[in-house]
Order: C-alpha cells, then sequence, then structure tokens
C-alpha cells in the first residue's frame, strides 16, 4: 500500500493533535493490517515529562490504535536506570493505570526472551540479540524530543535501545543498563537500526529538553509540535532542526536505512 511518509504538525492537546497527525500518514490503513502492535515510549528512568514519554501521549496512540484496528497492544520498554526496574518506572509514571484501563500487557523489555542475530555490514556490534517480540509486533516508537550529551539529539532511533538487553550491553561504559552503547553512540545507534528499526514514529515535541536528556532547561518557547513518520531517519532529522541542530553534523543520522 502506498502511503504518506511524513508530518509535523502544531501541539494543541494530545487526544486532538495526536490523531491528526497519525491521519495526514494515513496510519489509520496501515494499523488496520496488524495483528500485534508493540507502543514503545521512552521511560530511560523514573524522572515525570519532559523526560520521559507522557502516559497522557500514550493514552492517545492506544486509543487511536484501537479505533483503527483489532491489534494485539502491548506497551513495551527496557529502562536504563540502575535504581529501578523497568516495572517500578511503569508505575512511577503512570503506565499501570492504562494497563488496567486498557486491558493492555505491559512489557519489560530487559527480560524477554531472546534471538541471536547477525549483520557482517555492522563492525561494532557484527552479532546481537534482540527480544523475540520486536519482530512479531509492529513497533510504534513514541519518544520525547531531547538533546543528548553523546548522541547529539535522542529521538526515535535511539529510542530503540530499550530492546537492548543488559545481560549482553551492561557494563565498562558507565553504570546504566545499556552503557556499552556509550563506548560509541553514533555507530550503535546505527548498527541498531539495521536490527530492528521502528515501523511508526511519533515524537512528542510538545516541550522538548534543550540541553541534556536527563534534565536541564527545557525549550523556551516551548517546541509546540508532534512529529510523525515511517522512515526514523527523517522523523529524527526533523527532530534535529526543531532543537536547532543540522542533522548533517550528527553521525547516527547520516544513513539510511
Amino acid at each position: 500500500m502506498k502511503k504518506k511518509n511524513f508530518a509535523t504538525i502544531d501541539f494543541s492537546i494530545y487526544e486532538e493533535s495526536i490523531p491528526h497527525a497519525l491521519n495526514l500518514i494515513e496510519a489509520d490503513k496501515i494499523l488496520s493490517e496488524q495483528t500485534a502492535v508493540l507502543i514503545k515510549p521512552n521511560l530511560i528512568n523514573a524522572s515525570p515529562f519532559p523526560v520521559t514519554t507522557p502516559a497522557e501521549c500514550c493514552r492517545s496512540v492506544i486509543e487511536y490504535v484501537r479505533a483503527h484496528s483489532k491489534a494485539e497492544i502491548v506497551v513495551a520498554e527496557g529502562c536504563g536506570d540502575v535504581s529501578h526496574e523497568t516495572g517500578e518506572i511503569f508505575d512511577i509514571l503512570g503506565y499501570n493505570q492504562l494497563s488496567k484501563q486498557y486491558e493492555i500487557r505491559l512489557v519489560d523489555l530487559n527480560h524477554e526472551p531472546l534471538i541471536r542475530l547477525e549483520n557482517d555490514q555492522c563492525t561494532f556490534f557484527p552479532e546481537m540479540y534482540l527480544p523475540k517480540i520486536a519482530f512479531s509486533h509492529f513497533v510504534i516508537s513514541l519518544p520525547v524530543l531531547k538533546a543528548h550529551s553523546l548522541a547529539t539529539i535522542t529521538g526515535t532511533l535511539k529510542n530503540m535501545m530499550g530492546f537492548a538487553p543488559p545481560k549482553y550491553y551492561s557494563g565498562g561504559y558507565g553504570i546504566w543498563k545499556k552503557s556499552l552503547f556509550h563506548s560509541n553512540m553514533h555507530q550503535s545507534i546505527k548498527e541498531l537500526n539495521r536490527y530492528r528499526s521502528p515501523d511508526l514514529s511519533l515524537i512528542d515535541a510538545s516541550v522538548g529538553l534543550a540541553d541534556y536528556h536527563l534534565g536541564g532547561d527545557i525549550c523556551s518557547p516551548p517546541v509546540n509540535k508532534i512529529i510523525t513518520g515511517y522512515d526514523p531517519v527523517a522523523v529524527d532529522r526533523e527532530a534535529a532542526s526543531l532543537l536547532n541542530f543540522n542533522w548533517k553534523d550528527i553521525p547516527h543520522l547520516q544513513v539510511e536505512l
């Protein structure tokens, strides 16, 4: 099916802006064909929005999927925090309430069954372990707009780090559960997304973090946008421009997946 690939719109409220943005790329048609959908927010730690994806944003995506598809829906994350498990973060940030209200399963990607993959075109990760569920579901990546100290921006491509199991990707380069990525951040993001990239991305750019992905100054004025599309590189390039970066200066965005 031919599909419109990309949209950036002004943000008003989630329950209006998210359906509008998704309709512009005809997501209703794509979702009607799915049998299983995985929504992947950015819940790096237990900090509230705009560090993490707000439950209200995820709620509007769940409602959109339900309105246009009979697919099973799961919300999945594998947090990077050393002081919390993903289940605790789901609870702190209001995702358990979503789970009960919509009768959807919450999945901790840090402890899911894995498959081993190989790609001889990848130099940093010639083999990779990823959860099986990443390949059985249509993946909707749902990050928030943030600058990042190592990756320049953290968008939909970097959001896929939540799928990386700490068993294989922690240690040596910091205390975070996915710290191996920190030793070669841009190459790591590129290669991870060669193994599995999002099928659909929606970035909550209603506010934005201007300096740092775990706090610091919010964008002033707020960015006040929603970005959505099927090409995650294009989505992140747009995100970079909204933070006043040139994507050509960001190594992991100098790639076509």
